[in-house]
């Protein structure tokens, strides 16, 4: 009931407003209203268009200044991650230079060329030369562009069977993730969704009968050893996540009913980015951040925040639901001695069902 009040209320106000816009037009009716613009209007606005140049170039330079440094495209932590970040540096060069020429152009003829009384503009039907240079240049820089690009996706999604990779399996569902090892038989056992049977902890419905999935191993935290290929394939169990690492470079959509993929290899581990002085910095500034709103939360009688270490992340860059924000996993690169020393501690599927 209170929400059909609300409506009819609102519906009641637009109403009011839309025969004050009425009166209020009847009343201007016999005042002169010209829609032709005069020379002081022209001429006005013309200094108005070069005024918000320069407000557009001041802006630019301020952001360049004091947000130019674009960290993340320095911490790549993956061998084809400097590949494209040098893509996102090159687009962005020609994207800013283009910017900057159009823009300048645009706002220097509407100064230039504003009406005047008298004044009448010259007519071109068409310039055959100058549609070639503005159709061409474009085909030429998108082309390299394209083929970079496609060079760099080639290699992300092409791993070479032969470099002998790590098979991991990323498991999402709302809100968490799941991975799973393809154990030493380096094969991931069938898995379907239907199987999915809590009661024997068979959370991720692999096939009991598979021996390839005896020894696969389950675990909500991912390992990954540096300098090994890893080849990830990805499932979904209810709506559509999008797997994303950003430190690595690496996302990839996990869609129901399907398997995706895509690989790379790991080539900073953990505590090596930990200790860059990027990353210090990084911590050391949200540290401070936290330690300030933890003196309020005591004040008030709550616990304080806990201190910020950083850790690789798989986080979901999908919009997947309430709890969307907190999809995340942790992810721990290592030497591969060390990966190997964890994974044997990890349970295989067969000794982890429940009888």
């Amino acid at each position: 009931m209170t929400a059909l009040l609300t409506i009819i209320v609102l519906v009641f106000i637009l109403i009011a407003i839309w025969q004050m816009v009425k009166i209020f037009d009847l009343a201007q009716a016999k005042n002169e209203n010209t829609q032709v613009a005069t020379d002081k209007d022209n001429t006005l606005n013309g200094y108005l268009m070069m005024g918000f140049l320069g407000f557009i170039y001041l802006i630019t330079i301020i952001s360049c200044v004091k947000w130019g440094d674009l960290p993340l495209l320095s911490n790549s932590a993956s061998e084809h991650g400097p590949t494209i970040d040098n893509l996102m540096v090159i687009s962005l060069v020609i994207i800013f230079f283009v910017q900057t020429i159009t823009q300048f152009l645009l706002h220097y003829f509407a100064f230039k060329y504003k009406g005047e009384k008298g004044k009448q503009a010259l007519f071109f039907a068409d310039n055959n030369k100058l549609e070639a240079i503005w159709t061409i240049i474009p085909v030429i820089v998108l082309a390299g562009l394209i083929i970079y690009g496609l060079n760099t996706w080639i290699n992300i999604m092409g791993v070479d069977e032969s470099d002998d990779p790590i098979v991991v399996e990323l498991y999402a569902q709302q809100f968490n993730w799941k991975a799973r090892y393809a154990g030493a038989d380096n094969t991931l056992g069938k898995a379907n969704v239907r199987l999915i049977d809590l009661d024997r902890a068979n959370i991720l419905g692999l096939d009991e009968a598979d021996p390839n999935a005896q020894d696969d191993i389950i675990t909500t935290e991912l390992h990954l050893p540096k300098g090994r290929p890893v080849l990830f394939k990805m499932r979904s169990q209810d709506v559509l996540h999008s797997a994303y690492m950003p430190h690595f470079r690496a996302q990839m959509n996990c869609v129901p009913g399907m398997i995706t993929q895509f690989g790379f290899t790991p080539s900073k581990t953990t505590e090596e980015m930990r200790a860059t002085l990027e990353i210090q910095d990084k911590v050391k500034n949200i540290n401070e951040i936290r330690v300030e709103k933890s003196k309020k939360l005591v004040a008030k009688g709550e616990d304080p925040l806990e201190r910020y270490e950083f850790d690789y992340l798989l986080i979901c860059n999908k919009i997947c639901g309430k709890s969307h924000y907190n999809m995340q996993m942790k992810i721990v690169v290592e030497t591969e001695e060390e990966f190997n020393a964890w994974l044997k501690e990890q349970k295989e599927f067969k000794n982890s069902l429940i009888n």
